[in-house]
């Protein structure tokens, strides 16, 4: 059985201190990332940096139209960004926070 312990790290006040649209916008981003392909491009960016789309279809072996899918998922919310070069689009983490929780999860 596990104990009930408070985290002494953990600022005063936690999460109900913060404001309810930025609660929102962590539970929009939780959102997009409970998925297991999302999550593993999420992964993918995080340990090896930008990389354009055919390049994450190989490592992820999925067709060009799911990962162009979710990366625009992973993009409205912020998760991701874009950056034209030549004729590529290149993705990559638009904020390397917004892996936290899962990474606590492995």
């Amino acid at each position: 059985m596990h104990r009930l312990t408070t985290n002494p790290g953990r600022a005063a006040g936690g999460l109900a201190a913060l404001p309810p649209e930025v609660l929102e916008t962590m539970a929009d981003a939780l959102r997009v990332l409970a998925h297991a392909q999302r999550l593993r491009l999420a992964d993918v960016l995080d340990r090896e940096g930008a990389l354009p789309v055919y390049a994450l279809m190989q490592k992820l072996g999925l067709p060009q139209a799911s990962v162009s899918t979710h990366l625009n998922k992973m993009r409205r919310a912020g998760l991701v960004g874009a950056e034209r070069r030549g004729k590529e689009v290149w993705y990559g983490l638009a904020d390397r926070n917004a892996l936290t929780i899962p990474d606590l999860l492995t």
